[in-house]
C-alpha cells in the first residue's frame, strides 16, 4: 500500500469515527496484504529473527529485536499494531487492529487471546456500520489465555487479565482483573 494511501486510514481510524465507504476499499487492500504476510508466517517454520522481520512487515514498522511470537497468529489488518520491547504473543491470537492496538513494553499476551478494534451497530437497520476505538496495553502486562479485550479499552501497567476474561471496561495499573464481564478481583502482590 502506498504511503499517502497508510495516512489516510492512520489519520481517518484516529478519529474514531464510524468507517464509510472510503475507508472500505482501504480496509480490503490491508486485509489482503496481511492475509498474504500471516500465511507466510504461519505455515512454516521461522526462527525468532524471520518472525521479528515478518511481524515488522506486517505492522509495517521496525519490531525490537526482544519481541517473541509463537505462530499461528491472525490479523486482518496488521497495520494499526505498535508492540513494545519485550514483548511476547502466544500462539493463536486474533488481533483485528483497524482502530489501533498499542502494546507497551515487557507484555505477555497468553494463548488464543482476541483484541477486537471495531464494533457495530446495534440498531438492525444500521448494522453494517463499523465503529473503531483503539486498545491500549500498558507495560509489564499479562493477558491469560482466551481472554478477549473490546474496543476502547485501556490496560493500566502491571495489570493481570484472568484466562477467560471478557474486558468491557478500563482496567486500573496493577489490578487483577477475571470472569465475564471481566471484574476486580485484587490488587497485584508487590511483594
Amino acid at each position: 500500500m502506498d504511503k499517502d494511501k497508510l495516512e489516510q486510514f492512520y489519520k481517518y481510524m484516529a478519529e474514531e469515527k464510524p468507517v464509510e465507504e472510503e475507508m472500505l476499499g482501504i480496509f480490503n487492500e490491508l486485509s489482503q496484504e496481511a492475509l498474504k504476510i500471516t500465511m507466510e508466517m504461519n505455515n512454516k517454520y521461522h526462527t525468532p529473527e524471520e518472525i521479528v522481520s515478518l511481524f515488522s512487515k506486517l505492522t509495517g514498522k521496525n519490531v525490537d529485536s526482544s519481541f517473541r511470537l509463537f505462530p499461528p497468529f491472525y490479523t486482518d489488518c496488521g497495520k494499526n499494531i505498535t508492540v513494545g520491547k519485550n514483548v511476547f504473543i502466544n500462539a493463536c491470537c486474533k488481533f483485528q487492529d483497524q482502530g489501533g492496538i498499542t502494546i507497551g513494553n515487557g507484555v505477555l499476551i497468553g494463548h488464543n487471546v482476541t483484541l477486537a478494534t471495531l464494533n457495530h451497530d446495534e440498531r438492525s437497520d444500521k448494522r453494517q456500520n463499523i465503529f473503531p476505538k483503539s486498545i491500549n496495553i500498558g507495560d509489564n502486562v499479562w493477558i491469560g489465555s482466551n481472554a478477549t479485550i473490546l474496543q476502547g479499552i485501556t490496560i493500566g501497567n502491571g495489570a493481570i487479565i484472568g484466562a477467560n476474561a471478557v474486558v468491557t471496561k478500563d482496567v486500573p495499573e496493577n489490578t487483577i482483573v477475571a470472569g465475564v464481564p471481566a471484574k476486580i478481583i485484587r490488587k497485584v502482590k508487590t511483594e
